[in-house]
């Protein structure tokens, strides 16, 4: 019980510090604003072009399931390294943990989030 309360105290106190820093970033921050501090600074150089670059968001996806495999072999890591000492049901858990990922894999590929072209 002291360690929920303590918990508790920890959740409320971590999300009051986040709401007063978005505060203060809201009362100190600078609102002067003007066209030459609008613009884009490109190392000293009047800017290009009016709007940035184009992004494609097929770099977004890939980088996404990029993340997610990179995620995957940091949690398979220590269960490959420690197997002969774990019993079935880490066994089992990583099994699910694996099968949730490649039903993830599936479903992008079904939907053809991979495909480039």
């Amino acid at each position: 019980m002291k360690e929920l309360i303590c918990l508790s105290v920890f959740i409320i106190l971590a999300v009051i510090f986040a709401v007063i820093m978005i505060v203060a970033g809201f009362i100190c921050g600078y609102s002067n604003k003007c066209a030459v501090k609008e613009s884009t600074y490109e190392c000293g150089l009047k800017p290009a072009s009016e709007n940035g670059n184009n992004f494609d968001v097929r770099y977004f996806n890939y980088a996404v399931m990029f993340l997610i495999f990179d995620i995957e072999t940091i949690f398979l890591y220590p269960f490959a390294v420690f197997v002969n000492q774990l019993g079935l049901f880490a066994i089992i858990e990583a099994f699910i943990f694996v099968m949730l990922l490649l039903f993830g894999l599936f479903f992008a590929i079904n939907k053809k989030m991979l495909r480039w072209l």
